[in-house]
């Protein structure tokens, strides 16, 4: 046996012993919804290879994808034909990601004010659209001044239970998750790595905002990304977020390629393992770019995720 053959066997067997640890964690637990989840696969619009959004949709259905993830920005203007090119298609819109004006968080109120008109203006479409809800992220690094007590206040009308009353007429997402749930649609908070944001980094901390707003229209996300460098737990990360997590990203792991990427670093076997325990519905869906090419990429990347799907 040459080195190759050997590097290959060991990554073999060790694929079989996270997938047998993974199996046992998850059978001592029993699913906190009811529910048996789901394999929804998603991919990005602008992921996509070249070509007009019909033949997008042409190579995703033949791909066996369920949902296609489109960009905020300039959907309201978009969505009569996007309607039309999804009509009497199996694909349906999954999510809608940014996009967004201003700053939720801003230290300037005109920043602020921006945001909620941006906000509230691509809710309306993600719910034309039938969209799980438009991802959302307070506020990107260098956005915002604010500590963290003054932008949770902002957010969610109060900062600890202890001390304040909430002033639910002054929430942020309050006024947001009210438009969002009119709308058929939500608000999906999305933390970020430290690079990004210094705001909302971790789902348990997303959990709990939307824990506190407490209103329908006001969710959050995950991705498997962001949490490759924040969370200790891909499993204990999606149980914390529970019955809040309401779309998932997912890329390689080492340089945010196409997941199969980066080898032996793209494995997701216990973050999914957490997403059958909540019994997950929505979507899981691509984020990344490509080494390779995406007519081969994409389709072995999703070949990938059904098999550590099913080994979780």
């Amino acid at each position: 046996m040459d080195r190759r053959q050997f590097l290959t066997a060991a990554a073999a067997a060790g694929l079989v012993g996270i997938s047998h640890r993974t199996k046992a964690v998850a059978a001592a637990l029993s699913p906190a919804s009811g529910k048996q989840a789901v394999l929804r696969l998603s991919i990005q619009e602008d992921k996509m290879p070249d070509g007009d959004f019909e033949a997008k949709l042409d190579r995703l259905e033949r791909w066996g994808f369920a949902g296609i993830e489109l960009r905020g920005k300039g959907l309201p203007d978009r969505v009569e034909q996007i309607k039309k090119a999804l009509r009497g298609r199996s694909i349906k819109v999954s999510a809608v990601c940014t996009g967004v004006d201003g700053c939720l968080i801003s230290d300037r109120p005109e920043l602020r004010d921006e945001a909620m008109r941006s906000v509230k203006k691509i809710l309306t479409a993600a719910g034309e659209l039938e969209a799980v809800g438009l991802i959302v992220v307070p506020a990107f690094n260098r956005h915002s001044t604010l500590e963290h007590r003054k932008a949770r206040e902002l957010l969610t009308g109060f900062a600890r239970w202890d001390e304040e009353q909430p002033d639910r007429e002054k929430a942020l997402l309050q006024e947001l998750g009210d438009h969002a749930a009119k709308n058929g649609t939500r608000l999906l908070l999305e933390p970020l790595n430290r690079h990004e944001c210094y705001f909302l980094r971790t789902l348990v901390d997303a959990a709990s905002i939307c824990r506190d707003v407490s209103n329908p229209g006001i969710a959050m996300m995950g991705d498997f990304w962001h949490m490759t460098w924040e969370e200790t737990s891909d499993l204990g990360a999606f149980i914390s977020a529970g019955s809040y997590l309401r779309h998932v990203h997912i890329a390689s792991r080492r340089r945010r390629k196409m997941p199969g990427e980066d080898g032996e670093a793209d494995n997701y076997l216990l973050g999914f393992a957490g997403l059958k325990w909540i019994g997950y519905q929505d979507y899981i869906s691509m984020e990344c770019g490509s080494i390779g090419d995406r007519d081969t990429t994409i389709p072995a990347a999703a070949e990938l995720i059904r098999k550590q799907w099913n080994q979780a």
